[in-house]
């Protein structure tokens, strides 16, 4: 019995451990998650602006061609 009721039960505190480590978890989570979406527009910008600089080289292509 006594191996049962010491060490490491569920005592009052330990459910505020649990939880804080969630927390920690969860920032972490949202902090990669934005990190992740920021790093997905700055992509699609480059894609967008790289577009453009084939498509206007390609109408001066044509345009100057003979």
């Amino acid at each position: 019995m006594a191996s049962a009721e010491g060490g490491h039960g569920g005592g009052p505190g330990d459910g505020g451990r649990d939880e804080g480590l969630g927390e920690s978890v969860e920032k972490r989570r949202l902090a990669e998650e934005k990190k992740n979406e920021r790093y997905v527009w700055w992509s699609l910008g480059y894609f967008l602006f790289g577009i453009h600089v084939v498509a206007f080289v390609m109408i001066y292509a044509v345009t100057h061609a003979k």
